[in-house]
């Protein structure tokens, strides 16, 4: 009778050593509802080494060895004998810094400091960091890494706890005075959209800014204030204070902006309030960033942004810069009940937006009527690149990462282009157009 010991690693890039019925329980344990099993002939693995022993003894001393390994050194062995097998041409490669010191480390580190599913990617992470030291003698370099990485850990400690909830960004002029148009509108949207359920998020200024922490109900508000050269400081109405984040580098602060938020709403002003609308449209044109309500409010009276959309018609779509259908990608109102609506309204069907294996998925609050769905089909055939669309259950990678499994969804070929056409269908779904 012969013995096995294996070395498997998970799609997840989570390492299991052990003989053969030990180790099918505990991998199976680990893919438990991810849609994925291990069995010695089908494996949900992305790597696998073995090792064939004459006697039960001497497979548990081996299996004792190879348990004291390092995360590399046991990579390595694999890497071994998938070559000898003429398979590893399109396995991934190990990502190290090439001393194998500092590496068996750098596995010692990540395996103390991290989960099971996410110790792979804290030992990239540090072998990044150690290789940006190794390489790199600019200081500069380095107290920039510094900088932005403890910001963004410190950003997403802060959010962590309040990622089940919707938020909406307030962007808008520092100089808005409180007697303003857009400031009274600014508060008042605040205290509506809060008043829903959703929490804001501001810039942490004056102006616009502070009208939006003014006017939420109280906990429900956030500040990303950035440290300039004349020190703009918090406005006064940033209470809670473990929910204030001071960046150094706008590039941080725009990313917690979008990562961490469900709508844009922008007021007027200068030129860091169509910096971010201009950012957050092209994030989305491209595909950078899933689809979320982005609303220009301008106070009756005022024509901001309706000459804005005027330039932006004759100039970008005018000369080809852009296509006419990036135009859906906005919406301009003046009325803050108008706002409200169309926001709450963008995730009254939609919930979220997955791309698998070549597929768009398209995640549903619930299920579409037969008669949308035939719509959807008639008016929006341009965007696929074959098929239909069509209801669809989770697929297996959302279902191995346990990802809404009891949302209706949408299957389809999505041309990844024509993402003004594809938030144009997300309202058709949600009754908005």
């Amino acid at each position: 009778m012969s013995w096995y010991v294996y070395i498997v690693q998970c799609n997840d890039g989570t390492l299991y050593t052990g003989m053969t019925n030990d180790l099918v329980r505990r991998v199976n344990a680990h893919n438990s509802g991810k849609g994925c099993r291990f069995t010695r002939c089908r494996t949900p693995v992305r790597l696998r080494y073995s090792e064939k022993l004459s006697s039960k003894s001497d497979a548990l001393k081996r299996e004792s060895a190879v348990k004291k390994l390092t995360r590399g050194q046991k990579l390595r062995l694999v890497r071994q004998s998938r070559a000898k097998e003429g398979v590893m041409k399109n396995s991934p490669k190990e990502y190290e810094t090439g001393d194998k010191a500092v590496d068996a480390l750098i596995d010692q580190l990540a395996g103390r400091a991290a989960s099971a599913e996410t110790g792979y990617l804290l030992r990239e992470i540090l072998t990044t960091v150690t290789k940006l030291g190794m390489e790199s003698g600019d200081k500069g370099d380095l107290k920039l890494v510094n900088s932005a990485l403890k910001e963004l850990r410190y950003s997403f400690k802060v959010f962590s706890p309040y990622r089940d909830v919707k938020k909406a960004i307030i962007f808008g002029s520092a100089r808005s005075k409180t007697t303003s148009a857009e400031y009274k509108m600014a508060e008042e949207f605040s205290r509506k959209i809060t008043g829903k359920g959703y929490m804001v998020v501001t810039g942490g200024g004056p102006g616009v800014m502070e009208a939006g922490n003014k006017g939420a109900q109280k906990g429900r508000e956030f500040a990303l204030n950035i440290r300039l050269p004349f020190e703009q400081k918090p406005n006064p109405y940033v209470n809670e204070k473990e929910r204030l984040i001071n960046f150094k580098y706008f590039f941080t602060r725009k990313l917690i902006f979008i990562k961490e938020t469900d709508a844009t709403t922008l007021f007027p002003g200068g030129f860091g309030t169509n910096d971010e609308g201009f950012e957050a449209l092209t994030l989305i044109q491209t595909g950078k960033s899933r689809p979320r309500p982005i609303v220009l409010m301008e106070p009756e009276g005022s024509s901001y942004w309706a000459d804005w959309d005027r330039f932006v018609r004759k100039q970008l779509v005018g000369n080809g810069y852009i296509k006419k259908e990036d135009m859906n990608l906005f919406r301009i109102v003046s009325n803050v009940d108008d706002a409200v609506k169309y926001i709450e309204g963008f995730y009254r069907m939609y919930h979220s937006i997955r791309y698998v294996s070549g597929s768009t998925v398209i995640r549903l609050n619930k299920e579409l009527p037969g008669k949308t769905l035939d719509c959807i089909n008639r008016k929006f055939k341009d965007i696929l690149t074959s098929g239909e669309i069509r209801p669809s259950p989770p697929l297996d990678e959302e279902i191995r990462k346990g990802e809404y499994p009891a949302l209706p969804r949408l299957v389809m070929n999505f041309n990844l282009r024509d993402y003004g056409r594809l938030c144009e269908m997300i309202c058709v779904i949600n009754g908005l157009s």
